[in-house]
């Protein structure tokens, strides 16, 4: 079975950093594009980022272009996104999901989703 798990959050304050992880287990990774997501409490969830199989495409959302950069280690079967920069608007769940095929911000197009980490910006 396909599963992916997300690590990584936290509690910080603005303008820190942090790094989640999206490992997968039960695949490789080599073959997928692994899209971040995140939705923030009433909020729908929402496309962060996405990198492409080979690692080759990549996008952003307008929210985080130039803070947050995605990542991945086949060799680790992991993916990461890297957030710098963090801000009070970046506090939701984040979740990770992988598709074959090439990146969409459309969550309908992902399966294999993750539990989610939680990501808190506060002073």
């Amino acid at each position: 079975q396909l599963q992916v798990v997300e690590s990584g959050g936290g509690l910080v304050q603005p303008g820190r950093s942090l790094r989640l992880s999206c490992e997968a287990s039960g695949f490789t990774l080599d073959y997928y594009a692994i899209g971040w997501f995140r939705q923030a409490p009433g909020k729908e969830r929402e496309g962060v980022s996405c990198i492409s199989s080979s690692g080759g495409s990549i996008n952003y959302a307008d929210s985080v272009k130039g803070r947050f950069t995605i990542s991945r280690d086949n060799a680790k079967n992991t993916v990461y996104l890297q957030m710098n920069s963090l801000n009070p608007e970046d506090t939701a769940v984040y979740y990770c999901a992988a598709r074959t095929g090439a990146c969409s911000n459309y969550v309908f197009l992902f399966g294999s989703w993750g539990q989610g980490t939680q990501v808190t910006v506060s002073s």
